[in-house]
């Protein structure tokens, strides 16, 4: 498929080789992926059949390890571990005299570690299932988690879609209350509009348990918890299968790309070194990002990230991944002072970090085997050749890429260029530019441009005046005018060009007039701009409704023609001068009319195939959607 890439076919089969020597010995040592991956049954707490609590942890450093919480009175000592083969401790609680675990649900529990220098340092399992804050606390406290009547999904996953159509959203912003909004507020609020808008696939931002509400939950403290601050563990596992119901997937944005520096609330220095799940410093910290890095050439980091992976998918029933940060994990240098111009030369050699690369290919290899509908999405700006390939070709894996460049491209044009400057060129060139073969997402804005110190297109557009002027029973502003034409056509034009899927981050289908910015110092801890304000749209005398129905009608459109499951698009006009594009992609041929002041009668396009159409014209002749008869 791409002849350039055998310079470098030795690089291929070394990355093959070493996914095979790592799937050997997992077989040899542990009996297979299936159940290494499974560890989340026997690390951390774990009840047995006659209810005593058997303990496991990983701790390599430590000199001793105790177990203290309310069971028993925070007795530093009274409960030691025992020191295994490789690291392992492992303690056993026998039930209590009435045959009741010896931990009630929803106690608090602390791993007591000794060092070798004679600290003695409090730490939260790297397995806790459940991490809670008091109210004006500063650390988050390990609560033991086993409901006496845990929630049993009803729904089975829905299919894989032909068709990716993901709405990016966070649950604690998915309110106008200037609040943390609930998993169960997502689930009966929320979901309905996902499902009106057309939209096949739900994106969990912030799921895996962070200290700092403001990290956007890219700083993960405790992966196997869910979130406590948006509600239980068993709220969210109701939220996924209302989801399921409707036919709609759910992704967990994982980060397994870094870990917050965080130590008595998260995984640093768990043991008393600075390594154990992370390389020693300088090595094991992202100089940008002021986080820990994790070492993936470590057996039982392996074994610790990918039981995650499984985790979230057996006990929540997620549909996959969005894994964050894969540009950081594929490179030595993580990407800091890379442009990546493309030359191929990036992606191969010293450069690369072989160990990380490799975790991805069996990541994608296991979750793929074992769940064959499983959706793996990569975050990744370098463009990696192979990513999207399957790992039997030397690839990585991953579904789908994100396509990166297309919402810094519109951003560029909005900030940069008046309208009649637009290169028609170059934003064709930016939106058709991906890999032969490898599955992009295409998106006009996601959380990134949202946020404090940015501005999403509808601001960029309009600004100020969408305070003002968005009402429908007052004559509509220019700025208006070509805010909301040049928002739709921008959405609709990635949509059906970008992509073999397509993103919306939640609130951007409606234009939300605000930034995002969560509670901070900086801002006097004020939640104003930490929330979406969906009620702008319970009323059709505001014009984002119009924005709204737009979107909707655009997802539905695709619904009915499949142009994202389509080849790539032909493009038969791109006239800088009238600045038009014109395109065909799935049996629909779309019409661009991107011009501020002309208006074009009786302009001819090409078709492949002669014969009537009709034609779908959406306010001011800003789309144009037929298929052919």
């Amino acid at each position: 498929m791409d002849p350039c890439l055998k310079t470098y076919e030795k690089d291929f089969k070394r990355r093959y080789e070493l996914l095979q020597k790592q799937l050997f010995q997992l077989e040899e040592t542990e009996g297979g992926f299936d159940r290494f991956t499974r560890s989340y049954k026997t690390f951390g707490v774990q009840r047995q059949p006659d209810d005593s609590l058997f303990f496991t942890e990983w701790a390599p450093a430590a000199e001793a390890l105790f177990l203290t919480g309310d069971f028993n009175e925070w007795n530093k000592f009274s409960h030691p571990y025992t020191k295994k083969e490789f690291g392992k401790w492992e303690l056993v609680l026998p039930p209590k005299h009435d045959g009741t675990p010896a931990v009630d649900h929803k106690t608090k529990l602390k791993v007591v570690v000794h060092t070798k220098k004679g600290d003695r340092l409090y730490r939260i399992s790297p397995w806790a299932k459940y991490v809670t804050r008091e109210e004006k606390a500063v650390v988050y406290d390990w609560v033991h988690w086993d409901p006496p009547q845990p929630y049993t999904p009803i729904h089975p996953r829905p299919k894989k879609p032909t068709s990716l159509r993901i709405y990016e959203a966070h649950v604690g912003i998915a309110s106008s209350e200037a609040n943390v909004a609930s998993y169960a507020n997502f689930t009966i609020n929320v979901l309905p509009r996902i499902k009106e808008l057309g939209y096949n696939c739900i994106q969990l931002m912030a799921i895996m348990e962070h200290a700092y509400y403001a990290s956007f939950g890219y700083q993960v403290t405790s992966y196997f918890a869910a979130s406590s601050r948006f509600g239980t563990p068993e709220e969210l596992k109701q939220l996924i299968d209302a989801a399921h119901s409707m036919g709609i997937v759910v992704l967990l944005d994982v980060v397994h790309s870094h870990a917050s520096k965080n130590t008595e609330d998260g995984l640093n220095c768990f043991d008393g070194s600075d390594s154990c799940f992370f390389h020693s410093p300088p090595r094991g910290e992202h100089s940008l990002w002021g986080s820990r890095l994790f070492n993936y050439g470590s057996w039982e980091v392996l074994r610790f990230l990918l039981s995650n992976l499984r985790w979230w998918m057996e006990e929540y029933c997620f549909d996959g991944f969005r894994f964050d940060g894969v540009t950081s994990m594929l490179y030595h240098h993580h990407g800091i002072g890379s442009g990546f111009s493309g030359d191929y030369s990036e992606y191969f050699g010293l450069q690369v970090d072989e160990d990380s690369l490799v975790y991805l290919m069996l990541a994608n290899h296991i979750l793929h085997t074992l769940y064959p509908d499983c959706i793996t999405v990569a975050e990744d700006v370098s463009g990696m050749p192979a990513l999207c390939r399957g790992v039997e070709e030397g690839g990585l894996g991953f579904d789908y890429r994100l396509a990166m460049a297309i919402p810094d491209k519109w951003i560029q044009i909005l900030k940069e260029l008046k309208d009649e400057d637009w290169d028609i060129g170059d934003i064709i060139h930016t939106l058709t530019n991906r890999r032969y073969g490898e599955k992009c997402i295409a998106y006009a804005e996601s959380h990134d441009q949202a946020l404090v110190g940015d501005k999403s297109l509808a601001f960029w557009l309009m600004d100020k005046e969408m305070y003002t002027n968005m009402s429908s029973q007052i004559p509509m502003t220019a700025i208006i005018d070509r805010g909301m034409q040049l928002h739709k056509m921008i959405r609709l034009l990635t949509h059906g060009l970008g992509g073999e899927g397509y993103l919306n981050f939640i609130g951007n289908e409606f234009g939300h007039p605000e930034w995002l910015d969560f509670p901070r110092e900086g801002n006097n801890q004020s939640y104003h701009y930490a929330r979406r304000q969906f009620n702008l749209l319970d009323t059709d005398q505001l014009r984002y409704y119009q924005l709204y129905a737009f979107d909707r009608d655009m997802n539905r459109a695709e619904e009915e023609y499949g142009w994202l499951a389509a080849p790539p698009a032909f493009v038969s006009a791109k006239h800088e001068e009238d600045k038009v594009i014109v395109f065909d992609r799935g049996h629909v041929v779309f019409i661009f009319n991107f011009h501020p002041s002309k208006s074009f009668q009786d302009y001819r396009v090409a078709v492949e195939a002669p014969g009537k159409y009709p034609f779908r014209c959406s306010c001011r002749c800003c789309y144009a959607i037929a298929e052919k008869y």
